[in-house]
């Protein structure tokens, strides 16, 4: 059985940074992309980062390029988000998503994923 779990989030003053976490179990991860996804009140899901570990491509939205940073931590089975330099429009629901059918930029622009986790909350706020 195949599980996502997101942790990390918070509340974050501007400018502050926060760690993702998205512990991966039921899969092999280095067959595997992982996505990071958030979804701010009353818009749509985002694609924010999206990491293959088969091939090592990587894709960052616009928004968040040299602010975010995705990893992974072999030995854990988990997948990291660093954000740094928070900005209020990063507020939302984080989650991550799993997948190995598409490449990283498919993953990230339309998800046709089942694997998701349950969601983070990370609000920026001063």
């Amino acid at each position: 059985q195949v599980q996502l779990v997101e942790s990390g989030g918070g509340l974050v003053q501007p400018g502050g940074s926060l760690r993702l976490s998205c512990a991966v179990s039921g899969i092999t991860l280095d067959n595997y992309a992982i996505g990071w996804f958030r979804q701010a009140p009353g818009k749509e899901r985002e694609g924010v980062s999206c990491k293959s570990f088969s091939d090592g491509s990587t894709y960052y939205a616009d928004s968040v390029k040299g602010r975010f940073t995705i990893s992974r931590d072999n030995a854990k089975n988990t997948v990291y988000l660093q954000m740094n330099s928070l900005k209020p429009g990063d507020t939302g629901v984080y989650y991550c998503a799993a997948d190995n059918r598409h490449g990283v930029q498919s993953l990230c622009e339309l998800p046709l994923t089942d694997y998701w986790g349950q969601g983070t909350q990370v609000t920026v706020s001063s």
